[in-house]
């Protein structure tokens, strides 16, 4: 007898996860001073740039990039001193993501949440907390991030919670532009508890119920691989429980340094564009025909739009500077005034970045031609990750804020995007 089977009615196959990556065998390397913290995340950087356009190409996950990345010790630069770390200024921080974001920004971004991570446990966990978690940092342990959700209202809006069980709590959620959770050691999950307050659950990679999905489909920053994780009921130790919410209570420059951090990675962006734009132009492009030149270097239209890029990205890099000297200052002297003037510098160098990664892109094929389209040469994922990565807040918003505190003395709001 033949049954007729109706598909509707054939439930989906579970999804399937991702196993986590091995911790590497040896401790990682504590950077000794903000100098080194430059002169590694140069190094680094020659390693990241020779494969940068084949791992986009293929999607291929930079597992052991990122080994090399973490054991540097450019993942614990922002360690307190008190705790064994180096604790470089955040000037310094923007420049090491900026000069990796330049190689491969996927790399760069995969460490962001990483780094605000650490500097969020610096301001709101208690000192046996920070011992513990700063430990594992310097030793070469990696943050994941299993922050936002795409089914809510607004983005500052969670649907994870946990409950409390004595010792620990069991959290239950799902999450997606989980940036670095596929290839992270410890996972923490922004889960609210029963007065609506934020908490980040740091849970292991491989923590029974905690699934990460590699399913990021997106056209830009491929290899950050920041798709879904579903949180089934995952036990959490309370000594791992962070208290977000803390960050966000009184003047703080949390968000400020969240978001130094996506400045960074659009700067580098921008000078990877800017970079390959002059290379091509000097090596392959033709000049017009027009122009006169037998180079298309040599052509007066190009040279200024290069001369105007040049000054742009300049800007943007002299702006991100100076929003990190600004955290550093309120940092050392957290007062209403001095975490305003951090956030507002962190907005300027934002929309800076912004639009200097994005016209660079462009620029680069009105410049070098048809020609620079050609797959051979991959050039089009700088457009792709600039326009994908600069999407993470609008920075039209940025824009509001810079202008409501000129004209009418309004500080910015407190929140991780701010």
């Amino acid at each position: 007898m033949n049954i007729a089977v109706n598909p509707s009615h054939i439930a989906d196959p579970a999804p399937q996860g991702t196993p986590g990556p091995a911790r590497p065998a040896d401790p990682a390397h504590v950077i000794r001073d903000d100098a080194e913290a430059i002169r590694v995340a140069h190094a680094l950087a020659a390693r990241f740039r020779e494969g940068a356009s084949e791992r986009d190409r293929t999607g291929a996950r930079p597992l052991a990039e990122l080994d090399a990345f973490s054991q540097s010790g450019l993942w614990s630069i922002n360690v307190p001193r008190a705790h064994g770390g180096p604790e470089v200024s955040y000037r310094t921080l923007a420049q090491v993501i900026a000069i990796v974001a330049a190689a491969d920004p996927s790399i760069a971004q995969i460490a962001q949440n990483h780094l605000g991570i650490v500097a969020a446990i610096r301001t709101v966990s208690e000192p046996d907390q920070q011992a513990e978690l700063f430990a594992q940092v310097l030793a070469g342990t990696r943050f994941g991030n299993a922050f936002s959700e795409k089914g809510t209202a607004r983005a500052a809006e969670f649907a994870t919670r946990f409950t409390d069980h004595g010792d620990h709590v069991v959290v239950r959620g799902q999450k997606f532009y989980a940036t670095g959770a596929l290839l992270a050691h410890l996972v923490p999950i922004v889960a609210v508890d029963d007065q609506g307050r934020p908490w980040y659950a740091i849970a292991d990679r491989d923590a029974p119920g905690l699934t990460v999905i590699d399913d990021w489909s997106s056209f830009g920053q491929r290899g950050t691989a920041s798709g879904t994780v579903i949180i089934d009921d995952v036990r959490v130790p309370k000594s791992r429980l962070v208290p977000a919410w803390r960050g966000y209570a009184a003047p703080r420059v949390d968000g400020a340094i969240f978001q130094i951090i996506q400045a960074a990675i659009d700067a580098g962006i921008g000078r990877a564009a800017l970079d390959d734009t002059i290379a091509f132009v000097r090596e392959k492009a033709r000049p017009w025909i027009d122009s006169g030149r037998d180079r298309a270097s040599d052509d007066p239209y190009t040279i200024r739009a290069v001369g105007d890029l040049t000054i742009r990205q300049h800007a943007a890099e002299a702006l991100l500077d100076r929003a990190g000297l600004a955290i550093d200052a309120a940092l050392a002297d957290p007062t209403p005034d001095s975490v305003a003037a951090a956030q507002l510098a962190v907005a300027e160098s934002k929309v800076l970045t912004t639009e200097v990664a994005l016209a660079a892109a462009t620029t680069l094929f009105e410049l070098s031609g048809t020609r620079a389209t050609l797959a051979e040469h991959n050039l089009d994922r700088h457009w792709r990750n600039a326009r994908t990565h600069t999407l993470h807040d609008p920075v039209r918003w940025k824009v509001a804020i810079v202008g409501n505190h000129a004209l009418n003395g309004v500080n910015p709001p407190f929140h991780a995007w701010s």
